[in-house]
This record gives C-alpha cells, structure tokens and sequence, in this order.
C-alpha cells in the first residue's frame, strides 16, 4: 500500500527536467512580457541626436535626461495632472465597485422580482447607447458637470460588461446556502452582502476595479470633451497636449520666428518615450496590489453542500 500512495504522489510531481524546462519557458515569457516597458525606458533616457544617428539600441552610447527636462518644464502642472488622475483614478474606481456590486448581486439572485428586468436594462446598454452628442448635452446641460472633476469620475463609474461579469461570478461561485446561514443568524441584505459576500468575491472584485483602474488612468477623452480649466486637466490630457504642441512646432518649421536653435533642441522621440515611462509607470504599481487580493480571495474558505 505504501508503494501504491509513493506512485500516486510521484505521478503529481514533475521530475526536475521538466522542472528546469517550465521554468525557463515561464521566465521567457515574463521577459517578453517586461521588456517592451524595459527597452521605451532605455529609449527615453536616450539622446536624442545619438537616437538619431544610431536608431534604437539597448545600450545607447550617450544618455540623456533631456526628454524628462522638456516634459517637466510644465512645472507645477505636471504635479496638478498627476494629482488630478490620481484622484479621479481612486474615487472613480471606488463608486465602480460600489455600484456595479450592488447591481451585479442583486440580479445574480433568483429571489428578486426584478432580476430579469434589471438584467436586460443592463444588457440592453451594451448594444444601443445615445451615441456622443446626447451624452455631451446630458453631462454639460443636464448635469452641468462642464470643467469639473465629475465629469472625468461619472460617465465611467457603471460598466454594463463588468455588471455581466460580476453577475455571472455571483451566480457560480457565490453558494446559496452562505446566503441563508446569514439569514438564519439575523443579518440583512447590506450586512449579508458586506459581511458575507465580499470577501468570497475578493477574486471577481479585484478583476472589475484592475479593469475600472486602467480606465480611469487612461482616460483622455473626456478631459478632451468636458475640461477646459488647466488646473483640472489629467495626467494623459496634459501629455496629448505636450504632445500636440510638439507637433505644432515641426509643422511650423519654416516659420522663422520659431528659431532653428528651438527645432534642434527638441528631442522629438525621446520625449514620446518619456511620455510613455511617466503615463505607464505608477499605474504597474497597482497590479501588485490587486494580486494580493486575488490571492487573499481564493484561499477563503467555501461551503460543502
């Protein structure tokens, strides 16, 4: 017997050759993975006439900070647009969990009257919207949310897609019998829903707001739409318009008032890079941080039916 159960355990285990083998196919691929994001920041920090002259290399032959100098001459605005996406990004995503829970669990369960109702105003979104003019007259008339910081943070709060998603993650991983034990005990809805539900859902949680994040910090064209006050504009606004004024000056190159010397000392690829490393590189710090509730989430315990 004990021979039997040493075969059983050996034929889970991987001999070390394979060991190695997987190993080194998981470490390629998470290189292939880190080293576009590795190889722009290189780039960035790259001369720009040495860029010029040799192209895109691993190990340039002169470094330079001159993108990173161009892009901060925004000064304070730079630490405004920072600030404001940060804001946008945490609050956004917080009423994004909020709601879009709330709606997901409510018609994940069989016992709401309205769950097919609910369900469909919710699908019916996804493939017929008013289109942009009657959201533009909706937030700016309506709501008057023109040149404030709502006008980035609402019209992406609730997602239609992500309310499927958590529907279906409530419906098949959410056991009916955690619902009852909470009923049993006295709890109500909110306090089954936060005290209970919540942590099972940590998984499915932690995938809308990864999602609702990226959003919100990639947003730009609601900035483009709704915002005019420079002490409002987002961190990826404020690069499409450093961007678009850089763009402005090489079409303009046989103004002479512009000035050769002006033309020569713009580094015009770096500084898109540089763009690149400061839009992308806070943003790699959250994924860190919903792995962990991802990890915390599926090592909570489960009912046995």
């Amino acid at each position: 017997m004990a021979s039997v159960a040493t075969k059983s355990r050996d034929f889970h285990r991987l001999s070390p050759v394979w060991n190695v083998v997987f190993n080194l196919i998981a470490g390629l691929f998470s290189l292939a993975c880190v080293f576009p994001f590795l190889f722009v920041t290189i780039l960035s920090f790259t001369d720009e006439k040495t860029l010029k002259r040799d192209g895109y290399s691993l190990f340039p032959k002169k470094w330079s900070v001159d993108a990173y100098d161009y892009i901060f001459k925004a000064g304070d605005q730079l630490l405004r647009s920072y600030g404001v996406t940060i804001f946008v990004t945490v609050v956004g995503t917080a009423l994004s969990l909020v709601f879009i829970s709330l709606f997901a669990y409510a018609i994940s369960r069989k016992g709401f009257k309205y769950r097919t109702f609910f369900s469909f105003f919710a699908f019916f979104t996804m493939l017929f919207n008013g289109g942009l003019v009657p959201t533009y007259i909706v937030t700016t008339k309506l709501l008057h949310l023109q040149n404030s910081v709502w006008a980035l943070v609402l019209p992406l709060t609730v997602n239609a897609f992500y309310i499927m998603i958590m529907r279906t993650f409530f419906s098949t991983m959410i056991p009916d019998a955690i619902i009852e034990s909470g009923k049993i005990d006295g709890a109500g809805e909110f306090g089954i829903f936060f005290r209970l539900i919540v942590p099972l859902a940590l998984p499915g949680l932690a995938t809308i707001a990864l999602f609702s994040t990226l959003g919100y910090w990639n947003d730009w064209f609601n900035a483009l739409l709704y915002i005019e006050d420079p002490s409002i504009v987002p961190l990826q606004a404020m690069l499409m318009r450093i961007e678009n004024s850089m763009q402005f000056i090489l079409q303009n190159t046989n103004n002479p008032s512009l000035g050769v010397g002006v033309l020569q000392s713009m580094p015009q690829d770096t500084s898109r890079m540089a763009m690149v490393v400061l839009a992308t590189g806070p943003i790699v710090l959250a994924y860190p941080f919903f792995q962990r509730y991802f990890i915390q989430g599926l090592t909570v315990g489960a009912v046995k039916e």
